[in-house]
């Protein structure tokens, strides 16, 4: 079944296609052509019945030097039955579209990344019939972005950075940079990155804090992460105000999120300064706080510029 991570990994190379290729380029320094147009493919490789074969995104790049066909695996784990599945994309789509395919392979586990990108050849030894080498994206080779100027100048980057490095110490860095660069670009672009990352991130920490992060940023709330979230917050009682579309409840849910930060930070929270924070309605104030909440030291340092 596919799941979350897998689709929004389909809508982001959907919405920047280009982004494959210049991760090839730039990260795994592999000189692919450059792309003069991208268009997205069905994923459905069933021929007939009774199994069905899905890749995760797949692409047709059109380049000067010939069309190519990118195939996208997001891959959690070690599986060994992708030493059948994995040939068998290839060999099909070359059949079905007489173009080069090229497997690339995104994963967050370095112990992952290391058994993917080992070719997998099917023959005797000293005569391979056939081989496959994937090209793996991970984390020993996709940068970490942890500054926001670096991330506001390639977005797409630093959204595999934080999918890559998610689960690392560098991780809180990463996403307040991300976050950061996500103001300067398009609001449907990105809530697209929004979900992506969301739908990634297995550590509950640094998801939680991604999402405190993202609701300081308007969109987030008309976004369809936004309902999944309010759904895990009304037993806390978050999304009671944001249901009725009243402003006490963007400033019930914001003040939540200051408190959030310090807290995933380890930043001892006094009781007068939560009553403080939370007794606030004033949204603008609210988000000055959460950004200052990102890094205080202290939790009082909130209010030292006021």
């Amino acid at each position: 079944m596919v799941g979350s991570s897998h689709e929004a990994l389909h809508r982001i190379f959907q919405k920047d296609p280009a982004l494959l290729t210049r991760a090839l380029q730039r990260v795994l320094d592999v000189p692919f052509p450059e792309p003069r147009e991208i268009a997205a493919l069905n994923v459905d490789l069933t021929e007939i019945e009774p199994v069905e074969r899905r890749v995760d995104t797949l692409l047709r790049a059109e380049t000067d030097q010939g069309t190519y066909l990118l195939v996208v695996e997001s891959q959690g784990k070690v599986d060994d039955r992708k030493r059948g599945s994995w040939p068998y994309y290839l060999s099909y789509l070359y059949e079905k579209y007489r173009c080069e395919p090229v497997l690339i392979v995104i994963t967050q586990s370095s112990a992952t990344a290391k058994w993917a990108s080992r070719p997998i050849r099917f023959g005797f030894s000293g005569w391979d019939s056939l081989t496959v080498r994937p090209l793996v994206l991970g984390p020993d080779n996709v940068p970490v972005i942890a500054d926001e100027r670096q991330a506001e100048r390639d977005v797409p980057l630093a959204v595999l950075s934080a999918m890559t490095h998610g689960r690392g110490p560098g991780a809180a860095a990463i996403l307040e940079s991300l976050a950061s660069a996500l103001r300067t670009i398009d609001p449907d672009s990105a809530a697209v990155f929004v979900q992506f990352v969301d739908s990634c991130l297995a550590d509950p920490q640094a998801k939680q804090m991604w999402r405190d992060l993202m609701t300081a940023i308007q969109y987030f709330w008309r976004h369809p992460l936004a309902e999944q979230v309010r759904e895990e917050g009304r037993e806390q009682g978050l999304e009671e105000g944001l249901e009725q579309g009243l402003e006490q409840g963007r400033a019930e849910a914001k003040a939540e999120m200051v408190l959030h930060i310090l807290e995933w930070r380890d930043v001892p929270v006094p009781d007068t300064v939560r009553e403080r924070v939370n007794a606030c309605t004033d949204l603008d104030q609210l988000e000055t706080w959460a950004q200052r909440a990102v890094h205080a030291a202290d939790a009082t340092e909130l209010f030292s510029k006021e």
